[in-house]
């Protein structure tokens, strides 16, 4: 991916650092880490604040695809790492108060007496909770051919390395919710085949619309709430202390799939685009109405018969992503019944 602008003193900062080599410069990386710890203070959200969210997002890129230009030296560079977790710790912080916020009257506070049955039952119970308003209706009836590109490029950031965050999951979890992972994701990566992986098939999407399907090509036009929905994924995926969490996300990320995609799908057929381009939606309807049911039975169901002390944090990863998912929804709906952008307007690097 290429280093996109800087939103602010801390992402200038990293990307200053990042075009020099591990070791050259101990002083700047000291001066960064107390720049942040600076910084942080002054947030007043940390979920919407983009100088917070490009850095995090960066600095879990090294760990994927990696940078364009930098060394790979510095994926498990110590100072890089501190400075991830003193971002990580306030993010995740807020995150479990927005979690908090969304969880529904009622919900077990504890695993005691629950099978994967019953937490399965508990996540679709989740998932059901109306989360704001309808993106996936506007996009089927309303939405215009620029909302529908507006729509690709928010999802372009996640979508064309689909999968990934969750797959880290994979050493961290044993018997059945490790299968019931490795089932789920081989579908993910086209089952063998390379031109049916999801992020394959989102970027023929692209294509259809003349974007660029270049993955990290519009991060520079993406909010901060957008970047935050991504790295809420990475963070639980990095972390293996927040195994619990992926598999709760993970869920809801299944469980509330597939009616919007056959919406979705819908909406770019109203405008007259063939099967090339909605077969990114096509396929995720049959695929997760199977992978809702496997996800909440055997992935968070099996996992938490086995590890019943993560099941708070199953329950953390399944409302945190309907949290940050609605204020996705909000940003972009709110820009687009003001007749705006939902997009980023030009940023200034800062210096």
């Amino acid at each position: 991916m290429t280093i996109p602008t800087a939103r602010g003193p801390i992402s200038a900062g990293l990307f200053r650092l990042l075009a020099g080599t591990p070791g050259d410069d101990a002083a700047a990386h000291d001066a960064l880490s107390n720049l942040a710890e600076a910084r942080l203070p002054l947030v007043d959200d940390i979920i919407d604040d983009g100088d917070v969210q490009l850095t995090l997002f960066c600095l879990y890129e090294l760990h994927y695809g990696g940078l364009d230009g930098v060394t790979d030296r510095w994926e498990w560079n110590p100072g890089l790492i501190a400075l991830r977790q003193l971002l990580e710790e306030p993010f995740e912080r807020a995150l479990r108060d927005a979690a908090l916020l969304s969880t529904g009257p009622g919900l077990p506070v504890s695993a005691a007496g629950l099978d994967s049955d019953a937490v399965a039952e508990i996540l679709f119970g989740i998932a059901a909770q109306e989360g704001g308003p309808g993106m996936s209706r506007h996009v089927a009836k309303k939405a215009t051919l620029d909302q529908l590109r507006e729509f690709l490029i928010h999802k372009s950031i996640y979508q064309l390395k689909e999968a990934d965050p969750h797959t880290w999951a994979i050493p961290r979890l044993t018997g059945r919710a490790k299968a019931a992972l490795v089932e789920i994701q081989a579908d993910e990566y086209g089952g063998g085949r390379p031109d049916r992986m999801h992020s394959a098939l989102f970027a023929k999407t692209m294509r259809g619309l003349g974007l660029d399907d270049r993955y990290g090509a519009y991060v520079d036009a993406v909010p901060a709430i957008s970047l935050a929905s991504v790295n809420v994924m990475s963070l639980f995926g990095l972390n293996r202390r927040l195994r619990g969490a992926v598999a709760g996300h993970l869920a809801i990320y299944e469980m509330t799939s597939s009616r919007p995609n056959q919406l979705y799908g819908n909406g770019f057929r109203r405008l007259g685009f063939d099967a090339g381009v909605t077969a990114y939606f096509d396929e995720h309807v049959e695929a997760d109405a199977v992978h809702e049911q496997i996800a909440g039975r055997d992935l968070a169901g099996g996992l938490v018969e086995s590890e019943p002390e993560l099941f708070p944090d199953v329950l953390f990863g399944a409302t945190a992503v309907m949290a940050i998912d609605a204020r996705v929804t909000l940003h972009i709906m709110g820009a687009w019944d003001r007749g705006d952008s939902s997009l980023q307007p030009a940023v200034t690097a800062a210096v």
